[in-house]
């Protein structure tokens, strides 16, 4: 709560309060501060535990409730319109005042249609078929046939929400609690254990939630090459329905977000760049309403298709002035841009920048499994062994390769990515002995093991890594090296 809210709250609990000994503004005074050593004064002395809780109990409901009326009073989207429209037209049913009650409900609909928001449009059908005795001029045959789409509409949306929620609690598990799971039987049963059909009409909800399911499982696969013609098929559902994107602005410029990801792990940055400055273009609009939910996603993308693209002094720039523009951003995209951060100074052998970024990720292994999930945890710890590797931290890097396979062998082995720790018994061979990387022997493996990378799914992070030893073995800058890779990768001959 801003300051603001918190005087409006106030003058709500003084409104609120019949007898002038309450307490509660007291305790809200004493608790509005973020020092949680601060002394609450009012009880301090206190002889019951139960009377104080009991008044904090009361506060919270008052301020669940103030919240809430707030909200609705001062949210004006077309949604909340919706809602105030459908409430007012059945308090004037209530009193008769039949006219009245079918304008605001038009009203209502023409919006709600304009949203494809269903499941107010069921209300809005339901409100007026309730009502329909009061009105013999009312085409009732016509209201019912509406009701009766619409409810088919909604069941639709509804069986792919079930889908989605089942299929999210699912990665959940896979990216939080290392659960192995085969996720592409999983999309398949869940699809048709719940009926849902992706050829039937789409909406710009029900196309962010494909295509969430669609980018995580092209990243647990390391394979955007799956989906992108889907991908490409969806987008079309957007081309020449502008007018509507502004009333779905939230799920626009998740999708546009969603298409420039998909492009750039695809190595087409021409095409990632176009949707990236649709998306800037989006984050602009409603005074910025959804600015700082999606800006540092934004920002990350941006950098990392920069530095990829050949002008990676920009993809740096624009990495080191977001992180330092939006310090009290989401804990997880200031990880994400952190780590591209790290490891874009390491392709430019700038080891004491990215040391400087890698203490900022100061928590354990355990919390970044929790917090961003496994994939992202077992990158961290692959990017910190580089970098100690790199600064000729020898005891720390054999220290780090020896708590990894501690940690991580039989998760990786139980999901079939064996590769990685092919990878690191290289790097643990180079650390104990870097003179090695200019024997023909070492050499011959490294580029064996390139190949062999590079004939399966196409994946620019898996490649930036095995630039980062292929470097060492062609006597090259690590970043010169990774983009001759990513010119080789995706090149339409070897595409080919």
């Amino acid at each position: 709560m801003n300051n603001d809210d918190i005087r409006a709250f106030t003058a709500y609990l003084s409104k609120k309060n019949k007898r002038k000994d309450v307490g509660n503004i007291d305790l809200l005074n004493s608790i509005k501060t973020d020092d949680i050593n601060v002394e609450i004064k009012p009880f301090s002395d206190k002889k019951s535990a139960d009377a104080y809780h009991a008044l904090r109990k009361r506060l919270y409901d008052s301020l669940v409730e103030f919240m809430a009326n707030r909200t609705f009073e001062n949210d004006t989207s077309e949604e909340h319109a919706v809602l105030r429209l459908l409430v007012v037209s059945r308090l004037f049913f209530e009193h008769k005042l039949t006219k009245a009650a079918y304008k605001c409900l038009a009203k209502a609909e023409t919006i709600a249609d304009g949203l494809e928001h269903f499941s107010l449009l069921n209300e809005i059908y339901h409100t007026q078929i309730q009502f329909a005795h009061l009105n013999l001029a009312l085409p009732l045959d016509e209201v019912v046939q509406k009701f009766k789409d619409n409810r088919h509409k909604l069941n639709h949306e509804e069986q792919l929400n079930l889908g989605y929620a089942l299929l999210r609690r699912e990665l959940a598990a896979i990216y939080h609690e290392g659960r192995i799971v085969d996720f592409q039987a999983l999309i398949k049963n869940t699809i048709e254990a719940n009926g849902i059909s992706l050829k039937q009409a789409l909406t710009f909800k029900s196309l962010y939630q494909i295509l969430f399911i669609a980018n995580e499982y092209a990243s647990i696969n390391s394979d955007y090459a799956l989906i992108t013609p889907f991908v490409t098929k969806s987008y079309a559902f957007i081309t020449g329905r502008e007018e509507l994107a502004g009333r779905h602005l939230y799920y626009h410029i998740y999708i546009l977000y969603f298409m420039a990801n998909f492009h750039f792990r695809s190595g087409q940055f021409t095409e990632a760049t176009g949707y990236l400055e649709k998306m800037s273009i989006q984050l602009q609009k409603q005074n910025g309403k959804y600015y700082n939910r999606f800006c540092l996603r934004y920002f990350l993308l941006k950098s990392l298709v920069e530095n990829y693209s050949g002008n990676p002094g920009k993809g740096i720039d624009t990495a080191e002035k977001a992180l330092a523009q939006h310090k009290k951003a989401d804990a997880i995209d200031v990880n994400d841009l952190r780590l591209a951060l790290i490891v874009f100074y390491l392709q430019h052998d700038d080891g004491r920048s990215a040391a400087k970024e890698m203490i900022k990720l100061g928590h354990s292994d355990s919390w970044y499994e929790k917090k961003m999930g496994m994939d992202w945890a077992i990158k961290k710890c692959l990017v910190e062994i580089l970098l100690h590797t790199q600064q000729e931290n020898i005891e720390l890097s054999l220290s780090r390769i020896k708590s990894f396979k501690r940690r991580y062998k039989k998760y990786l082995l139980s999901v079939s990515e064996e590769r990685v720790l092919q990878y690191l018994a290289l790097i643990e061979r180079y650390v104990l002995k870097p003179e090695i990387a200019t024997t023909p022997k070492f050499a011959a493996m490294v580029e064996q093991f390139m190949a062999q990378a590079q004939s399966g799914p196409k994946d620019i992070f898996v490649m930036s890594f095995l630039a980062w030893l292929l470097a060492r073995v062609r006597k090259k800058t690590i970043y010169d090296t990774t983009f001759d890779v990513m010119q080789y990768y995706f090149s339409p001959s070897h595409s080919a």
